[in-house]
């Protein structure tokens, strides 16, 4: 299995960070490609884009100022396969790749995403009190996985908080 790249360039309004690509993601290159995975329809749904992108478009994003990575780059059937030392490495190359392409937002797919990210155990939605990257904001958003037990309405709803928060970090600029 092949990682997948990431869509990213600087200064972009919103970086997604995944846990690690799907062995689907793997074999088509592209993000969030699990026809399980519900991303695409809870970005549109959320407001975050203006229609529902598919997976295969996924570096079109780049054009509306999102980009998209993982904490690991290693393609796995299920994310508890990751091992400790990949998220370690993970969490080190992350922090290297926001400090370079400084985005205004790093959303993490998943609060296990942002646990091992942040080394925090308790990890409230959306907007993090404090950064792990100083002059960008945290926002911790649901995994959009098909496995996850939240009603889809109240992932959509978390993830509707980022479109006001990118407006008002944008004024400020």
């Amino acid at each position: 299995m092949k990682p997948i790249p990431d869509h990213l360039k600087e200064d972009l309004d919103l970086i997604f960070v995944g846990f690690n690509p799907s062995i689907r993601s793997s074999v088509t290159g592209h993000h969030f490609a699990n026809p399980n995975n519900r991303f695409w329809k809870i970005l549109y749904e959320s407001g975050l884009t203006p229609r529902k992108f598919t997976a295969e478009e996924d570096n079109q994003l780049l054009e509306l100022g999102y980009g998209m990575t993982n904490i690991v780059a290693r393609p796995t059937k299920t994310a508890d396969e990751i091992t400790k030392e990949e998220y370690k490495a993970g969490r080190y190359e992350l922090i290297n790749k926001i400090n370079h392409y400084k985005p205004k937002i790093v959303c993490f797919v998943g609060k296990g995403v942002y646990q091992e990210y942040s080394n925090k155990k308790s990890i409230p939605w959306g907007q993090q009190p404090e950064a792990v990257v100083r002059g960008t904001v945290d926002f911790v958003a649901p995994s959009s996985s098909g496995l996850v037990r939240m009603k889809i309405e109240d992932i959509i709803k978390i993830y509707s908080e980022i479109p006001n928060l990118i407006s008002a970090i944008n004024r400020k600029k």
